[in-house]
């Protein structure tokens, strides 16, 4: 059968088993062989990666021609108004392309959150905003790009579901595997 890793990608960490440039990669947390990412989250966005044997599993988690949805929690400088909400959820032009309309929502501040290290940078009198925003794509850098475009950079970004399979009861640098046909808990 088929593995399937779910990874909690600490911020700082790269994609790639090898590490670069001072960064860490996978091989410092994930002593697994024979895996690979199936997708990528940038050097300072943190959450969920997937990581199989399955080159079929793989393809069917990145190609957007399957829509495999993709659930951030996303920290937002400034308070997102309803018109910028709805950009967000009806596609933005981010001049190479046009995204596909996400599923946006506020959100609390995530409970039991852990903290990023190094922090991120606040400014006393700006607020900040949570969102939970559920793309199909993940073109480079998308949310980031999305939440800029509508005049909310992005501070934080987690990566929080795939699909079926989330962070739940993950730490940052921890794995677990799990069950790839039905997206549970696994071993």
């Amino acid at each position: 059968m088929s593995r399937l890793i779910l990874f909690n990608k600490p911020y700082g960490v790269l994609s790639q088993f090898t590490p670069e440039d001072g960064h860490p990669g996978l091989q410092d947390y994930v002593p697994v062989p024979g895996v690979y990412a199936a997708g990528r989250l940038d050097r300072d966005s943190e959450g969920l990666l997937i990581l199989t044997d399955d080159g079929r599993l793989q393809h069917k988690l990145t190609d957007p021609r399957h829509k495999q949805p993709k659930t951030y929690w996303v920290q937002v400088e400034g308070a997102p108004s309803e018109q910028a909400l709805a950009h967000l959820r009806h596609g933005v032009d981010l001049g190479d392309f046009v995204t596909r309309p996400a599923e946006v929502e506020l959100m609390p501040e995530p409970e039991n959150i852990w903290p990023r290290l190094p922090p991120i940078r606040l400014r006393r009198l700006i607020p900040t905003t949570w969102l939970r925003i559920c793309i199909t794509e993940g073109k480079n850098r998308q949310v980031r790009r999305m939440t800029a475009r509508v005049g909310h950079p992005t501070l934080r970004l987690i990566r929080w579901a795939i699909g079926p399979w989330s962070l739940a009861g993950l730490a940052p640098g921890q794995w677990r595997e799990s069950d790839p046909r039905t997206g549970g808990m696994g071993a």
